[in-house]
């Protein structure tokens, strides 16, 4: 069997990327195998919207699972697998290092072995139309000074477990490209948030605790710097690159929006004050307090996108006063979504403390 057909295998498509990315997908009439193994961070409630549509199918199991994965990759005959699967928060990695190494390095092999195996299958055109998108992260670079950006040529530097994950992972797809052919694409992004991202990142746990009237802790002085990414202009850039994208290139992806994290938290607590007029905890700035600081906390991040807007024509459609406004309103008007999603999983507590197991 060789023909290939308009789907797209989604890896950890009921995540926070993962999902807007499919949710987006499916809307548009893209079909989508959607494959997750649902861990704390993959939620069913992100995808209620699109269960039952007939160009969605979902299915639970892991990356790693090379049976399941060329199982589902010979039925459906997608011309792309997309791949978001991967654990994430630098704090979790930092006390079980060993999960992150497990998902993102080992199992993301599996992923490559059973894509190589799959291409072998496709008959010259579609060899010719296949993509393998993989989705990273500007932490691979390290940290930077108070000049200067990340570049898709910056030498790698990791450093935090999780970081040295997607790095290793990074370079695996690196390999598949130049030693067996696989027409790999790679996207390291900056700092997403949006909708149904899971209430541990910095952004939705302060909204969360905020609410509650619980107090909002920032590491440090605060004044680590990110370059914040509205995750619905991160799907559009994934759409440019798996469409136009060049074969074995690297794209950065980020919306030139740096921001510190006392910054960021003050804005929250600036949007919530104007939102909650009655909440009994405003002002909500008097609710932060500054705490220890992350172990290895990377001083800065900053995404140069110049590859992504001029080869592919892609730019951000949010601000960053816009794109939070939306995050912050979507948040106060789904807390059933964040109520079921951390039940029994996540109370809000500290994590990267070093009291895991490796």
């Amino acid at each position: 069997m060789s023909e290939i057909t308009d789907t797209v295998l989604v890896t950890g498509g009921a995540g926070f990327i993962g999902g807007n990315y499919v949710l987006r997908a499916v809307e548009s009439g893209r079909r989508v195998v959607n494959l997750d193994a649902l861990t704390y961070a993959g939620n069913r409630a992100t995808l209620a919207s699109v269960m039952d549509r007939p160009n969605h199918v979902f299915v639970r199991g892991r990356i790693g699972d090379r049976d399941l994965v060329e199982e589902l990759l010979a039925v459906h005959r997608p011309r792309a697998v997309v791949n978001f699967a991967a654990e994430t928060h630098v704090d979790r990695s930092i006390d079980s290092p060993r999960d992150f190494v497990r998902t993102n390095v080992v199992e993301t092999l599996e992923l490559l072995e059973a894509a190589r195996a799959y291409l072998g299958t496709l008959a010259a055109e579609a060899r010719g139309s296949f993509r393998f998108l993989h989705v990273s992260t500007d932490e691979v670079y390290g940290s930077l000074g108070e000049e200067g950006l990340f570049t898709e040529e910056t030498p790698y530097a990791p450093n935090s477990p999780y970081a040295a994950s997607k790095a290793a992972s990074d370079h695996l797809v690196r390999a598949y490209h130049h030693t067996y052919g696989l027409p790999t694409l790679t996207t390291n992004c900056s700092n997403n948030y949006g909708p149904y991202q899971y209430p541990e990142k910095l952004i939705p746990l302060m909204i969360h605790r905020a609410v509650r009237g619980e107090s909002l802790p920032v590491y440090g002085d605060g004044g680590n710097v990110r370059d914040w990414l509205y995750v619905e202009d991160h799907c559009r850039a994934i759409e440019a690159v798996l469409e136009r994208g060049v074969p074995g290139r690297v794209y950065n992806v980020g919306a030139s929006c740096e921001k510190t994290n006392l910054e960021v938290v003050r804005t929250i607590c600036r949007m919530l004050d104007e939102l909650l007029p009655d909440s009994p905890h405003a002002p909500h700035e008097e609710l932060i307090t500054f705490v220890e600081d992350r172990p290895g906390h990377d001083r800065r991040y900053a995404m140069d996108a110049t590859r992504l807007r001029t080869e592919l024509g892609w730019e951000p459609g949010e601000t960053f006063e816009s794109g939070m406004a939306k995050t912050v309103r979507w948040y106060l008007e789904n807390r059933d979504w964040c109520e079921e999603v951390l039940a029994g999983k996540y109370s809000g507590e500290r994590l990267g403390l070093m009291g895991g197991s490796a």
